[in-house]
């Protein structure tokens, strides 16, 4: 026998062995979709393809098999032959009932699970009617102040059956804490409820600002949540770490998997400080990645950043749980390659986004609107956006086999470029202290700055092209329709907030942050204590402010 048959062999009895131990049995318990998978020319399709003549090493150590380590593939046996990504669409604006009505409104036309925007004063920890507040109530998301708007926001909408992503960071423990007292109040308990919290805060020091504390109490928090959801809210994923910002930032794609796999050994090396067992809460966390405009690029950055985190969890961090080895990831279209000029062509940037983040693996999607650039999208505008996804899902074909593009010369090449430089940022990050000490000396976000200013470099001088920007441009004289936040909104919304202040039980909330406080000074798990508060209608200005006394207001420090 030669060699060569001698690896076909080998990788041949991988193949029946994924396919007896792995996908037969996965299928017996959760059925794919249809029973025939076919093109549209009828012509069937495999659930599997796979180059069995290879070279063995790297066929099996860097490729292997969907749902198995190290998950190049796909963290599932069946990805979408089994089950669609969800079809999350990020929304949220002005008052609670407003997007109340917006939630409705996507699920009634097959949204699959809700993702709430949040207006900046709630991810900063202001009440609307904090002079810090002024002009921003209900701008970019929706305004919640207690646990009164959180019971509207969710009006009619069964927690117990919709999954929820809330993109909160520094306040991620309040709002945690209202949807869990909603839930509660809707008669489901919460080691039923499902969902995510973006809950990074590391990210927000590098790329987007909306933190609270300094990092030492801000970990402390997100390791509170970890320990609390761990033995109280099993289903939830305590943390969406965050490489979208990253990228909006002007990050490459090498750094966006590099800098954002840092964060999430940064999060679990203090999780294990915090004396938490890894396989006790790696399987909660889930990553949230930018799917940008460059197919290729992005569909190998998704598949390098879900190998190099097994081989993390497993080699760094010895973890033996499968799920602990999965990088479960949710993706949104790159809102920085929107443009204000031509916006229908958004469209199609929105669409070659979409594929990437299907062709690459994820879990869940959320799709841009197109007018984006300009404002939060209307209702038309998001109604497209959700249509794109679902052409995607139903026609296009791309969802009857697993990881189509797998052998590709290319994709793998990509794959393997994009994963040694994220590697690399890793290591830099581990010589330098770690992701914490990385960000204090400024080097994550001047690196980060370095390729923003290349890139715009290159769309000036026109070596790279942006359709409508700098080249094939039109003169336009019609202004699109905009979704436009009434100012009235914020004068509402604080004679609501005054409202609840003066019919809750004030006694009841001075004890509860009396309680808070004492808590925050010394070493017990804040959720409970912040559960508490939340139930007695105490406002996230409220709370924040309680743990400020604490643990102070971080200050960025300017990099140059």
């Amino acid at each position: 026998m030669t060699g060569m048959e001698d690896l076909k062999n080998k990788a041949q009895k991988a193949y029946e062995n994924w396919e007896k131990n792995t996908y037969y049995s996965f299928i017996n318990k959760y059925p794919e979709r249809q029973k025939v998978f076919s093109t549209i020319s009828f012509e069937n399709i495999e659930p599997l393809y796979y180059e069995n003549y290879s070279n063995e090493k790297d066929y099996l150590t860097k490729l292997g098999f969907p749902g198995e380590y190290p998950f190049t593939r796909g963290i599932q046996p069946t990805m979408y032959r089994g089950k669609l990504w969800t079809m999350r669409q990020y929304a949220g604006f002005g008052s609670a009932k407003e997007s109340n009505n917006r939630y409705k409104y996507l699920l009634s036309h097959g949204t699959s699970g809700l993702s709430v925007a949040f207006d900046l004063p709630t991810q900063i920890g202001y009440d609307s009617d904090d002079p810090a507040a002024f002009g921003e109530v209900g701008r970019v998301g929706v305004a919640i102040d207690t646990l009164a708007d959180m019971e509207i926001l969710f009006d009619q909408i069964p927690l117990d059956k919709i999954s929820t992503s809330m993109t909160i960071n520094a306040s991620a423990s309040v709002l945690l804490a209202m949807y869990i007292a909603v839930a509660e109040k809707q008669g489901v308990p919460k080691n039923k409820i499902s969902g995510t919290i973006q809950n990074d805060i590391l990210k927000e020091y590098i790329a987007r600002g909306t933190y609270i504390f300094p990092p030492k109490a801000s970990m402390r928090l997100v390791t509170d949540i970890f320990k609390y959801c761990a033995d109280e809210v099993p289903k939830w994923n305590t943390i969406s770490i965050s490489g979208y910002h990253i990228r909006e930032a002007g990050s490459t794609a090498a750094q966006e998997a590099g800098f954002t796999l840092a964060n999430g050994i940064a999060y679990v090396e203090a999780a294990l400080s915090a004396g938490l067992n890894v396989d006790d809460f790696a399987g909660q966390l889930s990553f949230f990645f930018n799917s940008h405009i460059d197919l290729f690029e992005e569909i190998a950055k998704f598949r390098a950043a879900r190998r190099l985190w097994a081989k993390i969890m497993k080699e760094r961090f010895k973890a033996e749980e499968q799920k602990s080895l999965m990088l479960r990831f949710h993706s949104q279209t790159a809102g920085s390659a929107l443009t204000a000029q031509q916006i229908d062509n958004n469209i199609s940037r929105v669409t070659i986004q979409t594929l990437a983040a299907v062709l690459g693996g994820a879990q869940s999607l959320h799709t841009n609107g197109k007018d984006e650039a300009l404002a939060l999208p209307t209702e038309a505008s998001a109604m497209t956006a959700l249509r794109t996804q679902q052409i995607v899902a139903y026609e296009s074909g791309v969802t009857n086999t697993i990881d189509p593009l797998a052998g590709s010369f290319f994709i793998e090449s990509l794959t393997d470029k994009i994963e040694e430089e994220a590697e690399a940022y890793i290591n830099k990050i581990d010589s330098l202290g770690g992701m914490i000490a990385a960000i204090e000396s400024g080097y994550v976000q001047s690196e980060i700055q370095k390729a923003a200013y290349e890139f715009e470099k290159k769309i000036e001088s026109g070596e790279r092209i942006v359709v409508g920007v700098n080249k094939f441009q039109v003169e336009e004289n019609q202004k699109p329709d905009l979704l436009k936040i009434d100012i009235k909104t914020q004068e509402e919304q604080i004679n609501f907030l005054r409202k609840v202040r003066g019919e809750r039980n004030n006694n009841d909330v001075n004890l509860a942050l009396a309680n808070l406080k004492r808590a925050a000074s010394c070493t017990d798990n804040l959720m409970p204590y912040i559960l508490e508060a939340v139930k007695a209608y105490a406002s996230v200005g409220e709370i924040c402010n309680t743990m400020r006394e604490i643990f102070g207001e971080y200050v960025e420090r300017v990099v140059i």
